[in-house]
């Protein structure tokens, strides 16, 4: 009985997160644009979706701001890592604590932190401080994933390349960087896929003249939703779900390996 109730409850989670997103990406193909009544099958919004100019200029920032961010954020995080892991374990222990309050924060306190920041250093906000604001908070995860394949890596390797001649750079990028590859892979691939899906910092840190996609769905919304955002949403989830899939099975690979 225990184990159905568990199943039962299990099935009714996902029925209520997924059912939406199905109905969702089933009216993005409705040939008409009532909510409540099937036309037949069409791909007309996708066809208006591309033709927008709006949405293909929120899509072109969207994916800018997403590669650069994730770019950025793992060398930064990948560099931070390595520092941290050099560290005696007190202070490993303090930058880790610190490095772990952002991730644990919610989104809102970090949007507006950032936002504050900007208005009192009179940054004009647009779009070079929505990346800012999305390294800011893609340096973490990657942090998070590059200390583990330095944990695992044998402490030893880069004195002895030190000791056979290499030079620190030569080291670095011959000896600890192909150790760690697969951690600040999958690191890159979180921190785009996280600044592909960001709203509420991109909310708080940009202009209504530079909009990403999510900020741009939630100003159209509030006007009422228009069947090119019913098949707008149902790109960007496909889009995130292969995304996490693939950096779900570079993780469950690195786990089998060791």
């Amino acid at each position: 009985m225990r184990k159905f109730l568990k199943r039962f409850y299990l099935a009714i989670v996902l029925f209520f997160l997924y059912v939406p997103i199905a109905v969702l990406i089933i009216l993005s193909f409705n040939a008409g644009k009532s909510r409540a009544k099937w036309e037949g099958f069409s791909l007309t919004w996708y066809a208006q979706l591309f033709s927008d100019k709006a949405i293909m200029n929120a899509l072109y920032v969207t994916i800018t701001i997403a590669v650069l961010a994730a770019i950025f954020a793992t060398i930064l995080g990948t560099l931070a890592a390595i520092g941290i892991h050099a560290m005696k374990k007190r202070p490993q222990a303090l930058m880790m604590t610190l490095t772990n309050i952002p991730m644990t924060m919610p989104d809102i306190v970090t949007g507006v932190s950032l936002m504050l920041l900007f208005l009192f250093t009179k940054v004009e906000r647009g779009y070079v401080t929505m990346l800012l604001a999305h390294i800011t908070f893609d340096t973490p995860y990657v942090i998070l994933s590059v200390m583990p394949k330095l944990k695992q890596m044998n402490k030893h390797s880069y004195e002895a390349a030190l000791d056979l001649g290499a030079t620190p750079i030569y080291a670095l990028f011959h000896v600890i960087l192909p150790e760690i590859m697969p951690g600040v892979i999958t690191g890159a691939m979180l921190a785009f896929t996280l600044s592909l899906d960001d709203f509420t910092i991109s909310y708080f840190t940009t202009s209504p003249l530079v909009q990403n996609l999510s900020t741009l769905i939630y100003s159209q919304a509030r006007k009422g939703i228009k069947p090119t955002m019913n098949a707008l949403s149902a790109l960007m989830f496909v889009a995130l779900l292969i995304l996490l899939l693939i950096v779900n099975r570079r993780s469950n690979k690195a786990v089998d390996k060791n």
